[in-house]
């Protein structure tokens, strides 16, 4: 993300019972589907998106801009 001048130092993993307890546009899961449904949403995707964790930094980008792209399909959409 640096290379995209965003900087990720500051962010931390949450847990979902650290969010406001209200109906969200959108909930975007990653592997878990339906039984997620902690959150309410409007909509739910879940995406199947490699996890880039053991791959290198080629493979890391192509995630990267596969989220991006994805998250601004999801937007137009909303």
């Amino acid at each position: 993300m640096r290379e995209r001048g965003y900087d990720l130092s500051a962010h931390r993993t949450k847990s979902l019972t650290g969010i406001p307890d209200i109906e969200y546009d959108a909930v975007v899961t990653m592997g878990c589907g339906d039984e997620c449904p902690l959150v309410k949403a409007k909509k739910r995707e879940d995406w199947s998106i490699p996890d880039p964790k053991t791959t290198d930094a080629i493979e890391v980008r192509q995630v990267r801009d596969l989220i991006e792209t994805t998250v601004k399909k999801l937007i137009a959409d909303l």
